[in-house]
């Protein structure tokens, strides 16, 4: 019930927020040091950190697994006598190794924990410790067989998830010997930065970090894709690029095999609305995945010259709020590593897009045809914008908007000057102002633009018209009862 003197969270005296109980998600995987050193590998770690003569050493938990953080710290610390250190919450997804905050510590390399995107890094040596979540092989056998008992010839590629990479082999040797499948293919993760050169042999990681070698004179799209794990941005990733094959999964910790589908549209409708923008916002989630500056540079470029002006943003993890600040954007792509950057914008105020995304939308030389690219450098590979005809027949001819269904007349921004190398004519950072600091001149500037078209533009600071005045006492006390202020509830 409400009172005189307002809402609870207002007149409370702070004591909820310090007796707030908070539920944690995580919990231990390890109940004894024998079960310690068997999850989180720590043999093989000490033997990776002496081998390597390393003296500061970043351990990276994700938010799951950090209850078991201390025991894993000290126990590497009496082994190695080394200087070791838990990183704090990284600023971007938890799967990315995070090599700023390690160098900010001075580390000379990092253990990654837990699950992970597996994109490569290019900064520091990195060991990968997944931790090994519980599973009934049995069982998963038993789901196996009755998903393709009929036919025990299909070719079939095992994935998963990482955190189930431990007793992927033991599965496989089972499946081939005791089910008699025959063309059965095991994906294979990398466990550190450096890839054996059996798995530089297989052929090139059709997902970041997951290799696999086909039978001869076939190709991915003739394969049947089982995978083991629950609900992931993993198994996403998995579907996306791998669109033209059937997949199933077993989840372990519901003990459910199912076959998986994807809606097909989406990414159809993506492509559509970024194809509509004409001020498009790069989101910088990633710092530590290789070629991130590339991609950034190859998205501005591909931007300008399609007309359209983009503009740079580095803000950690996205929520709604923080993107609803930039309502002149009208469309953004984010750079992050292939899991993350498949985010379901539907909440958001305006639409996030892949690079890929933004690739088929802008780039005339690209079509649509339900193939799917996540990872950068094989988006990099297929790129080539000094080959790539920008200039349409009629530049100043509206386009039919498949969103809108309406046709839209696009504002030019830019347009490319091929007698200078990578510039761009017309475009400039400034914007020409009067003498009354109102904007007059607009020169390629859409955040002019925007700005100058609101009613609120800030705060103003009228220089000279505001009369000086004696300075006043102000009020004491706290807001919801200044101390010059006479209480009206009936009880007092």
């Amino acid at each position: 019930m409400s009172s005189l003197q307002g809402p609870n969270n207002f007149t409370n005296d702070g004591s909820a927020v310090i007796d707030r109980t908070i539920e944690v998600r995580s919990k231990k995987l390890a109940k004894s040091i024998q079960e310690l050193d068997h999850i989180y590998e720590i043999e093989r770690t000490v033997e990776m950190i002496m081998s390597g003569g390393y003296e500061r050493i970043a351990l990276q938990f994700p938010d799951d697994l950090l209850a078991d953080s201390v025991e894993v710290t000290t126990v590497l610390r009496d082994r190695t006598q080394k200087k070791i250190f838990v990183l704090a919450d990284t600023s971007y997804g938890s799967c990315c190794v995070d090599e700023v905050a390690a160098q900010h510590a001075s580390a000379e390399c990092i253990i990654h924990y837990g699950r992970s995107c597996l994109s490569p890094t290019s900064r520091l040596p990195v060991l990968y410790v997944f931790g090994k979540h519980p599973i009934d092989i049995d069982h998963c056998l038993e789901v196996f067989d009755n998903l393709f008992g009929q036919d025990n010839t299909i070719k079939i590629i095992i994935m998963y998830d990482v955190v189930y990479s431990y007793c992927i082999d033991k599965f496989v040797h089972k499946v081939q010997t005791d089910l008699k499948y025959t063309n059965v293919i095991q994906s294979f993760v990398k466990t550190d930065c450096n890839i054996s050169q059996e798995l530089k042999d297989m052929d090139n990681p059709q997902l970041n970090g997951r290799y696999y070698k086909l039978f001869e004179g076939t190709s991915i799209e003739s394969y049947t894709i089982f995978y083991i794990g629950g609900e992931s941005s993993t198994l996403v990733n998995v579907l996306m690029t791998c669109n033209k094959c059937k997949v199933y999964s077993y989840n372990p910790e519901t003990r459910i095999g199912r076959q998986e589908t994807l809606p097909k549209n989406q990414s159809f409708y993506m492509v559509q609305k970024a194809k509509d923008a004409d001020v498009i916002g790069i989101v910088v989630g990633t710092l530590g995945v290789a070629y991130y500056l590339e991609i950034i540079s190859h998205l501005k470029k591909l931007i300008i010259h399609a007309g359209k002006k983009p503009y740079t943003f580095v803000m950690g993890k996205l929520n709604v709020a923080k993107m609803a600040n930039f309502m002149e954007i009208d469309c953004f792509v984010l750079v992050s590593c292939p899991e993350n950057s498949l985010l379901d914008s539907k909440e958001f105020y305006r639409p996030i897009v892949t690079p890929f995304e933004l690739e088929i939308a802008l780039n005339p030389s690209k079509q649509w045809t339900g193939e799917y690219i996540t990872d950068f450098q094989q988006l990099l590979s297929d790129a080539n914008i000094d080959e790539i005809d920008f200039q349409p027949e009629n530049e100043d001819e509206p386009h039919f908007s498949l969103v809108t269904g309406k046709f839209k007349q696009n504002r030019r921004y830019a347009f490319k000057d091929s007698s200078q190398d990578d510039t761009i004519n017309n475009v400039t950072d400034l914007t020409l102002r009067n003498k009354h600091t109102s904007i007059s001149t607009m020169l390629n500037s859409a955040a002019g633009e925007y700005l100058n078209s609101r009613t609120f533009r800030g705060l103003e600071q009228k220089i000279g018209e505001t009369a000086v005045e004696i300075a006043e006492e102000g009020r004491t006390g706290i807001a919801r009862g200044y101390a010059d202020e006479q209480c009206l509830c009936p009880d007092t």
